[in-house]
């Protein structure tokens, strides 16, 4: 019945009416990911001897049981947002005579030939290998290296029962956070706390039994929980959703851009793919913690200008990228009524106006590095709000592709075409290489001094530039009409 079930999927995939289409897209998902499985094998093949290069007294065992903990975490919370339960179209099973049971056998065993299970192998294995080399006894390693592999099993089934719950993305997070505060102020070691646990894998090889009594009750708890769900007028009825009114009455202080407002916050608001970038665009704000706080980085200005751009321009990009296609259900409706296309867009500019001010703001306890950090960060703001607006309306034009919103938006190329690389050049290459240039060439001063004319002007010259937008989308129209109308593209 497995095999069957597999061929069933194989047939499925291969007849999709987007699989020619997005046959591109595909192949260089597939490339990314096979250059990200021998990144981490390569990682992993000289983990030994970094290890024992940054703690020559150490054992390098002993160090990485230390920051065990740290890669669960993260897998999980990379888990949480990429990985999704693998289905089948159930429907024509459920009126046939198959036992539910294997249905739901089959659904959880192919989880475990996802992808994601394999950072854990690629990167752990040869580590193995060295410390076999290396003479460490074989059945404490392969017994340490099952225990790795069942963490990581225990993982993906739990993030199917977490999966979407905002409750447990929260904790997640604050937990993450708070060790790596507690770590970095010196308040607490968590090192020190899970080092020994993760080591006694490796010493004690019986306590392998732990990891898997906690496989397999997560296992139980992910067929009990599907078990009452699938049956067929479950499959059949819609998700029922109760309907949340917000009057948003204090957007009517913007006159005729009001209406676009409205739409554009609930749209956000009730969907989960904006609804996620939202959360992804506040998560980025300690994306600069990972680089400040690393002394290599302390000189590289233009490393302080691409945190800058990307920190306070991060939802203008996630977002603006999208523009039209966001409304892309229900955009043909909009254009055959009597609705001034100018006032759209100035809506979407003032949206990602808010965000890139009020992702600035978020970014002002950067200070803390040093004054230069804050002076790029403020002018990278300016610039976003001068340039980048208008650019990333502009590419937006080009967007001739249908967004179905209920759908997340990790590891979902819908919607995505060339368009989305390229104007990554301009909005993020631009302000990096002339800040380079003039940094190195002639002056910081001048640099940043560029950087804010650019903005200044922008944002001065932003009627006539929302002008020659508006032209752009009127002459796109239809093409973008009958993109949007395409709903496997």
């Amino acid at each position: 019945m497995f095999r069957r079930f597999v061929w069933l999927q194989w047939k499925a995939f291969f007849r999709s009416a987007s699989f020619g289409k997005s046959l591109g897209i595909k192949i260089f998902m597939a490339f990314m990911g096979l250059y990200l499985l021998v990144s981490l094998g390569l990682l992993g093949g000289t983990l030994y001897f970094i290890l024992r290069e940054l703690e020559p007294t150490q054992n390098p065992m002993w160090v990485l049981n230390q920051f065990l903990i740290y890669w669960i975490l993260a897998e999980l919370f990379f888990r949480y947002f990429m990985q999704k339960l693998p289905v089948m179209n159930i429907k024509p099973l459920l009126v046939n005579n198959i036992p539910k049971s294997r249905i739901l056998h089959y659904i959880l065993w192919r989880s475990i030939f996802s992808g994601f299970n394999l950072f854990t192998l690629v990167t752990f294995v040869p580590f193995s290998i060295v410390l076999l080399v290396k003479g460490y006894p074989a059945t404490n390693v392969l017994v340490w290296l099952g225990a790795l592999v069942v963490m990581t099993l225990c993982s993906n089934f739990l993030n199917f029962l977490i999966n979407k719950s905002d409750i447990a993305l929260g904790l997640l997070l604050t937990v993450l956070v708070s060790f790596w505060a507690l770590e970095y102020f010196g308040l607490l070691s968590i090192r020190d706390f899970f080092g020994p646990i993760f080591n006694g894998l490796y010493a004690y090889p019986l306590t392998i039994l732990i990891p898997l009594v906690v496989l397999g009750v997560l296992y139980f708890l992910n067929f009990q929980y599907l078990k009452n769900v699938l049956y067929l007028d479950g499959a059949l009825r819609g998700k029922v959703k109760a309907a949340k009114a917000t009057e948003l009455s204090w957007t009517k202080r913007f006159g005729e851009m009001a209406p676009f407002l409205q739409l554009d916050l609930k749209l956000i608001w009730r969907n989960k793919r904006t609804k996620t970038q939202v959360w992804i665009s506040l998560l980025f704000v300690f994306y600069g913690l990972i680089f400040y706080t690393q002394e290599v980085y302390a000189n590289m200005v233009g490393m302080h200008v691409f945190l800058g751009i990307f920190m306070t321009g991060i939802f203008l990009a996630n977002f603006g990228q999208f523009i039209p296609a966001w409304d892309s259900a229900y955009y043909g409706m909009m254009m055959s009524q009597n609705i001034p296309l100018r006032k759209y867009l100035e809506s979407k500019a003032l949206l990602i106006t808010v965000s890139v001010i009020v992702m600035f703001f978020l970014t002002i306890p950067y200070v803390y590095f040093g004054w230069k950090v804050f002076v790029v960060n403020t002018v990278c703001a300016i610039y976003n709000l001068g340039v980048n607006i208008p650019v990333i309306l502009y590419f937006g034009s080009f967007n001739k592709k249908r967004i179905e919103l209920d759908q997340s938006p990790f590891g979902n190329m819908q919607g995505t075409s060339a368009v989305q690389f390229l104007v990554m050049l301009p909005v993020l290459g631009l302000p990096i290489l002339v800040f380079t240039l003039l940094n190195f060439l002639i002056s910081f001063e001048l640099a940043v001094s560029v950087l804010l004319a650019l903005g200044i002007l922008g944002y001065a010259f932003k009627s006539k530039l929302l002008d020659f937008v508006t032209q752009q989308y009127a002459n796109k129209k239809h093409a973008m009409l009958q993109g949007f109308q395409q709903k496997n593209g």
